[in-house]
């Protein structure tokens, strides 16, 4: 199930250098702002209720899946309706007032992900990971393809004379928001089978059961939606939209710890709370938290090494500017997957509320930080604010966890790892030539003796009791 998410992942990760090669920082940074407004849009719309149909669904599977069904249709056009009828207020605020087509690209599109999600829930439900996996991987592959054809096959097109019916060579980035339409209705066409495999059926009693379920992980899915997209919509809101391509491009550079923490999410979780039982349960979680940081931090210094190539990702060198967002960025990250490790002692405690509350902290964080030094410092509070939330959201887990379900963490030996990869990160910096291949490489020993230190360590020892 997390395969497509994070082949999905990559794959919008690569869309990066024609993005970056075909508009300005302004024109992407409306690309990067109006995605996490959707980001944030589709947590709201969707309210907590997969979880929900997953907790549920074994009482009575047909009549949850068709309850939570007809609930989001009729929220969705709510929204529907509150969009359309106020298109111009919001355009204002978003500073779209001649662009209102994207919004209402996006209001569409919101929506059918939204009433897609439910029946995504099924087929995990039933198992049917194959079935999933595909309708994922045929939604990213119509959405690339859309991409391509409008942003590179028409105009080629358009240059050797021939005529392309429906396409506007001034359009630009709207064509971003049109592939994203095209693969939510394919997808929701491949679902429709899903939409008449039960009988209609609704409960206001069951429906009201599962909100009050679902309302502590909706918000927390709020709250950690903000950590995670909150600098963007603030960077447009207090900057500009220059400001949030920069900072936006950049950010995606840092995709490679993103894809590590995110695969490590879907193995890890399972796994803990199918392990818990055994004996040994509290060693290895705390021998997977500390493998779990070493290898984070192994490719923080592997990106940071290699920035000089790697940022030729971004075609056009008006974004690098932003690179120096990147360690703050990779660390961040770092920390979130950190985070996802510790948060096991209050999933597997029934404690979730504790979820919640370092949720808002770190929300609070990150909002309270992008306003206040934003207009001083620019993007930079942002990829503070970001590192700061999910910095402090680590310690408060760790010293709540210490109450409610100890596991005795090698803290010392993860700050000495940290210590030592900053230490050669920053020797790294003076090693420098004017090409950037060769200055690569030849960082690439320092790369190396981390590596040979966490094996003398780590892994001889290991080795040795078994």
């Amino acid at each position: 199930y997390g395969l497509s998410t994070m082949i999905g992942r990559f794959v919008n990760y690569l869309l990066v250098p024609l993005y970056t090669s075909l508009f300005s920082a302004s024109e992407y940074g409306i690309v990067i702002a109006l995605m996490s407004y959707t980001a944030l849009v589709m947590v709201i719309l969707t309210y907590g209720t997969e979880t929900g149909f997953f907790r549920f669904s074994s009482e009575n599977k047909e009549n949850v899946f068709s309850t939570l069904m007809t609930s989001l249709s009729v929220t969705t056009l709510v929204f529907f309706g509150i969009m359309f009828c106020f298109i111009n207020p919001i355009a204002n605020f978003l500073v779209l007032a001649e662009h209102k087509e994207y919004l209402v690209l996006l209001t569409i599109t919101i929506g059918l992900d939204a009433i897609s999600s439910i029946p995504f829930a099924l087929l995990r439900q039933e198992g049917k990971a194959i079935r999933f996996g595909v309708i994922k991987l045929i939604n990213i592959g119509v959405n690339i393809a859309g991409n391509l054809f409008f942003l590179l096959v028409c105009p080629w097109l358009e240059k050797k004379g021939i005529y392309v019916p429906f396409y506007n060579p001034e359009g630009g980035i709207v064509y971003v928001f049109i592939s994203y339409f095209i693969a939510s209705i394919t997808t929701l066409i491949l679902l429709v089978p899903s939409f008449f495999k039960f009988k209609f059926y609704f409960s206001i009693s069951l429906l009201k059961k599962i909100l009050i379920y679902s309302l502590p992980i909706f918000i927390v899915s709020i709250a950690g939606m903000i950590n995670i997209q909150g600098d963007k919509i603030l960077i447009s809101k207090v900057l500009d939209s220059t400001a949030t391509g920069i900072y936006g491009a950049n950010y995606k550079l840092a995709v490679i710890m993103t894809l590590f923490t995110q695969a490590f999410r879907y193995a890890f979780e399972p796994f803990f709370f199918n392990y818990a039982k055994n004996s040994d349960s509290k060693e290895v979680y705390k021998n997977v938290f500390l493998y779990f940081t070493c290898f984070g931090l192994l490719i923080f210094f592997g990106v940071m090494i290699w920035l000089d190539v790697l940022k030729h990702f971004l075609r056009s060198s008006e974004y690098y500017e932003g690179l120096k967002i990147i360690p703050w960025v990779l660390l961040a990250n770092l920390f979130q997957g950190m985070y996802y490790s510790l948060s096991l002692w209050y999933k597997l405690t029934d404690k979730t509320k504790y979820g919640a509350y370092m949720a808002i902290v770190g929300c609070v964080i990150t909002i309270t930080m992008n306003i206040l030094l934003l207009p001083k410092i620019g993007y930079m509070a942002s990829a503070y604010s970001v590192f700061i939330c999910f910095l402090t959201m680590c310690i408060m887990s760790i010293v709540l966890g210490k109450k409610h379900y100890k596991i005795k963490y090698d803290i010392g030996k993860i700050i000495f790892y940290f210590a030592l990869a900053l230490v050669l990160y920053f020797i790294s910096v003076y090693i420098k030539f004017d090409n950037a291949w060769m200055t690569g490489f030849a960082r690439t020993p320092l790369l190396l003796l981390f590596v040979l230190v966490f094996v003398l360590k780590e892994v001889k020892p290991l080795a040795r009791k078994q």
